[in-house]
């Protein structure tokens, strides 16, 4: 492949009818085929240079991406990035603290895929913690009966409402500042009464938040 040319993964499916790509959390291309050539993906990537490009500088601007543990890594915690010490230790373990507006990484072997683990622990510690009481608060407001509160880590979903009113939440949702994190909570309340995106739906979230669509442009510069 051409070095003018984006790195990439390409992953091979028979199964598929077409071509697409995507990015990962990390921000690296994704090619899905079912058994494309390296000569027309070459062809694809020159057609499709500027969506790339475009793509990968929005993917790179936005907020609250995985840490880079390798240069001045830090970490989104209500919306403030705080920095990562990474402190190498005798003992034969792995463990992330958060004291002084810092967060320490103290490890024995450096291994980005345990680092990030115990961080995944920490915001779903976190977001037990924090987003209950939140969700009652609100739920009160609004009037809403839920069935239950879930937490867990997504790619894409900031959270959901069942059919049987049980209330799922990104964990990474403590990456946010309160304010769109509310915004979240009160969302998905607004479900438990307009399963649907229709006009009555907002018409409920703007009742509660007035600047509902502010909030929205904001949570649109974080990824989960």
């Amino acid at each position: 492949m051409s070095s003018l040319l984006p790195s990439y993964t390409h992953i091979v499916n028979p199964k598929l009818k077409h071509t697409y790509l995507s990015f990962d959390d990390t921000g690296n291309l994704i090619i899905k085929s079912p058994g494309l050539s390296p000569h027309h993906i070459e062809q694809l990537l020159i057609k499709k240079a500027a969506w790339v490009q475009r793509s990968r500088d929005k993917i790179s601007s936005k907020k609250g991406r995985s840490p880079n543990f390798t240069n001045n890594p830090y970490l989104y915690f209500l919306g403030t990035p705080f920095q990562i010490v990474l402190e190498k230790n005798t003992f034969k373990r792995t463990k992330l603290d958060f004291d002084n507006n810092v967060f320490k990484l103290i490890y024995h072997t450096f291994d980005t895929a345990l680092f990030t683990k115990r961080i995944d622990t920490f915001y779903k510690q976190e977001a037990q913690r924090y987003i209950p009481p939140l969700v009652d608060q609100w739920a009160e407001k609004m009037g809403c009966s839920y069935q239950t509160v879930r937490f867990r880590k997504t790619k894409r979903q900031w959270g959901s409402c069942s059919s049987g009113n049980t209330l799922s939440f990104n964990t990474m949702l403590m990456k946010l500042p309160k304010h769109l994190i509310e915004y979240v909570i009160v969302h998905e309340l607004s479900h438990i009464h307009h399963k649907h995106h229709q006009r009555t739906f907002w018409k409920c979230v703007e009742r509660y938040l007035p600047d509902y669509k502010a909030r929205v442009a904001e949570l649109k510069t974080y990824t989960p």
